[in-house]
């Protein structure tokens, strides 16, 4: 079992989303730029988050994407589950045909180990991980851009001159 590429995508592209749904809609080109997913990445995955009901657009100047649902209505497992990530740690799908049309012998195993996997990710909402101070530590970090970052810079660089003062 393995989450791809296209499962811890849409999972960042979403908390990013939710960290700055205060400010309005927000564009795939600002979440590509903060998270480093190509735009056409982006797209692909917004299309079936929105199929799924996770987001809606919003047309026009200032247009872009909004949750759904407030983010404490959204859980991990909902966001993985959209874009059609299996989270299925079993050989066969879950179809119980893993040796000779029959259950392996560790098929149950497996089986109980992709259901542990998803209830644990339909344990945690946006709301949930946005509340963690390491998310918001990284988000405060992605958000700092041009000439804010730049100033950042001069400022703890002013900070260690004056300490080595």
């Amino acid at each position: 079992m393995r989450l791809t590429t296209k499962g811890r995508y849409a999972v960042t592209a979403m908390l990013d989303l939710a960290i700055h749904a205060q400010q309005g809609p927000v564009s795939l080109n600002d979440i590509s730029g903060r998270q480093g997913i190509s735009l056409s990445y982006l797209e692909q995955l917004f299309a079936k988050l929105r199929r799924n009901g996770l987001v809606a657009s919003v047309r026009g100047p200032g247009g872009g994407y909004r949750l759904s649902r407030e983010s404490a209505q959204i859980n991990v497992a909902d966001i993985v589950d959209a874009v059609n990530e299996s989270m299925d740690a079993t050989r066969c799908n879950r179809r119980g045909d893993c040796q000779d049309g029959q259950p392996c012998l560790t098929h149950h195993l497996w089986l109980d180990l992709s259901d542990q996997i998803h209830d644990f990710l339909s344990g945690i909402t946006l709301s949930g991980l946005i509340e963690r101070e390491e998310i918001r530590l990284i988000a405060d970090r992605q958000g700092q851009s041009g000439s804010n970052r730049i100033q950042a810079v001069e400022e703890t660089e002013q900070e260690s001159q004056a300490q080595s003062a």
